[in-house]
């Protein structure tokens, strides 16, 4: 008897079934730019093995003009097809089906070839679109068709026809974006007229055994968006014209409000397909934020949806499906939405990987194998880098010793987990309990390491994490002047009125901590909801609440300040940078960049501002929290050193800057795995 019937129950399209409810959703990877076909056929094929019923490529171009950059992959002649096949074989000899996604960007296109249905520049992307005519219209349709049987030449197993997100056909649909007067723009038939031609044309071309999914945007959360009865009537429509299964696209990406960050909560959008269901008479498909399989089985049981899509959670672990099918749920690493590996390194034009499991599109590159020569390894620090590097290593055939002076492995994410909207880092502070357990690593909490303890281990890795800079603040050492650590960690009495010295990623997160004095709306959907103004589409045109965002008020007054002479908060992550920024400026934080810190007074903490150290201005505190970087700990690594010990360095005691997580694992698993 499995714990998730519904999840792992099959699903007959008719033409072929698919052996469980799992759908790995698109994501691009950049991993077809590189033309190396055989690493992007190890990347699916990986996952195929892990158990997923179905999985979606990223995004293919069905035309030059319609790539999300200049030179992105698509089918375009009989040599990419060719290279598709090495892709779809592996595939299909590991068991699994793969679909693939044509994307056809529209105005979001990063090229001056860019199309749309008018000529209304995107305000994320730099090139105003050319508007069509009838015949740039035809083109567009016949590249769909012409992109879908290039598809099944090259073996896929189907077709996802992008339509949401706001890319090109979700920018006919609406009047933010068609502003047209003709047969393709003006009443809602004749708006949705083109992406039912693209599916109807499909359909004609390949016939009735081949699987095409329409991608439909359910709720848009721009102005002007659909209408909930819009996107039943598109829905019916798709399905009348062909579509074999809808998926669920959540909001454009020009939308200010959260879909997939890891503060929005889990399965928060699954009320929106339900209210699909049916409505129409095939499949569908829900999405963003599912990540465990108790989550996907809840919301499929509830009859939210028919499958469960889910993207990232397969890149922090392959064999998700499978090993929730073994009853080793506990083993799944989890997705913790960060983006920092993934949607990050995509949208900077890296290969995409994962916070989590660094193998992530690296699979033929960073081998984790049993080793021939096992060793003893001593791991000291139990935080991300250390944990990595023991596991990994104890997983190859070494034996492993992991020490930590704290009396709770997770070193800085024991931080992070209580930060609100930060929840994902308890499951993964447990999940590495738990691969410790299993790995057979012999643990030694509360333990002050030395030299000599390590002398006769084989290896030595030091992960030793870091220390808080001292900042030099004249005054400093009064009492009301704490650190992070003690906010974080200690549980120190803050008061109304706080100071937070230094705007990284640390003191965005110590803001927070405080100005929602550990309430968190991530794990109450309709509180999030309101906070954000996200409204039912059935009531209010797009899913936006005329209302906006009405967040409670802040636990405190905090002002927010930094050394560097630019907007604080610049450098954070590069998806979910403006969430941060504007989740604090919500709750009435204030943020200073290029700011001296003078001098603490008896009435707070005195800056000036610039080189010249003007404007002496005192910001009113009763408490200043120190968030002004971090050392590299590397006392033990410089008593090895004396001692004559060779000892690995990695993870914060490596680099301090900003606390790197990536960076962090990264580093501990690849040193591990040439051990």
């Amino acid at each position: 008897m499995t714990d998730y019937p519904t999840l792992l129950s099959p699903l007959d399209l008719g033409h072929m079934t698919l052996k469980n409810r799992v759908i790995m959703g698109s994501m691009h990877t950049n991993l077809e730019e590189t033309k190396d076909w055989n690493r992007v056929a190890e990347f699916y094929a990986e996952r195929a093995r892990g158990g997923v019923a179905l999985m979606v490529t990223g995004g293919m171009a069905p035309s030059r003009e319609g790539g999300v950059f200049p030179g992105a992959a698509g089918l375009f002649n009989d040599d990419d097809i060719a290279k598709h096949r090495i892709v779809t074989a592996r595939v299909h000899d590991a068991g699994g089906l793969i679909a693939m996604q044509i994307l056809h960007a529209g105005r979001y296109a990063y090229g001056p070839e860019c199309v749309s249905a008018s000529d209304i520049k995107s305000p994320i992307s730099p090139f105003a679109p050319k508007a069509l005519d009838e015949a740039g219209i035809e083109k567009q349709i016949q590249d769909f068709v012409t992109a879908t049987l290039r598809a099944r030449e090259a073996g896929y197993d189907g077709v996802e026809i992008m339509g949401s997100e706001g890319y090109f056909l979700n920018q006919f649909l609406v009047t933010h974006t068609n502003k047209r007067t003709d047969r393709w723009g003006g009443s809602y038939e004749n708006r949705m007229r083109l992406p039912v031609e693209v599916v109807r044309r499909c359909r004609e071309a390949v016939g009735p055994d081949f699987t095409i999914i329409y991608r439909l945007s359910m709720i848009d959360l721009i102005p002007n968006g659909s209408t909930h009865e819009e996107v039943v009537q598109l829905a019916q429509a798709v399905e009348a014209a062909g579509a074999t299964i809808i998926n669920t696209g959540i909001g454009w990406h020009e939308a200010r409000i959260p879909t997939i960050a890891t503060s929005v909560p889990r399965a928060a959008f699954a009320w929106v397909t339900k209210k699909l269901m049916g409505k129409v008479g095939i499949p569908l498909i829900t999405s963003n934020r599912i990540n465990t399989p108790d989550v996907a089985e809840e919301v499929l049981a509830t009859g939210c949806a028919d499958l469960v899509s889910m993207a990232r959670p397969f890149l922090a672990d392959s064999h998700f499906v499978a090993k929730a099918a073994a009853g080793k749920a506990a083993e799944i690493a989890p997705c913790i939405a960060c983006n920092q590996a993934c949607l990050d390194h995509t949208f900077s034009g890296k290969i995409s990987s994962c916070l989590v499991n660094p193998r992530a599109c690296h699979e033929t590159e960073l081998v984790i194998a049993p080793t021939d020569a096992p060793k003893t390894v001593a791991v000291v620090g139990a935080g991300p880098a250390g944990l990595s590097a023991a596991i990994t290593a104890a997983e190859r055939g070494h034996t492993v010793t992991l020490f930590d002076r704290a009396s709770e492995i997770g070193g800085q994410l024991n931080m992070a987990k209580v930060v609100p909207g930060k929840e994902e880092f308890r499951g993964f502070v447990e999940w590495f309990a738990r691969m410790i357990e299993t790995s057979g690593v012999d643990t030694r909490l509360n333990t002050e390491v030395t030299a000599d303890m390590l002398s006769n281990f084989d290896e030595v890795i030091i992960a030793t994490g870091v220390s808080p800079r001292d900042p030099g603040i004249e005054g400093q050492d009064d009492a009301r002047v704490i650190s992070y650590i003690d906010v974080l960690r200690g549980g120190a009495k803050v008061g109304p009125r706080v100071a937070v010295v230094g705007a990284g990623g640390i003191g965005f997160d110590v803001s927070d901590f405080l100005v929602h004095d550990g309430h968190s709306a991530t794990e109450n959907l309709p509180e999030w909801m309101h906070d954000w103004g996200i409204a039912d589409p059935e009531a209010h045109r797009g899913g936006l609440s005329p209302e906006g965002p009405q967040p409670k008020g802040p636990a405190r007054q905090v002002t927010l300040l930094q050394r560097k002479p630019e907007a604080p908060g610049k450098r954070l992550g590069k998806t979910t940078g403006w969430i941060h920024r504007m989740g604090l400026r919500m709750k009435n934080v204030k943020m200073m960049g290029g700011v001296n810190y003078e001098r603490v007074t008896d009435e707070g903490l005195m800056i000036s501002m610039g080189a010249a150290r003007e404007n002496p201005t005192v910001i009113p505190a009763d408490t200043i929290v120190l968030c002004a970087g971090q050392l590299p700990d590397r006392s033990l690594a410089d008593a090895l050193e004396e001692q004559g010990i060779r000892c690995h360095i990695i993870g914060g005691a490596d680099v301090a800057a900003e606390l790197d997580a990536k960076r962090a694992i990264d580093q501990g698993t690849r040193l591990a795995a040439t051990l």
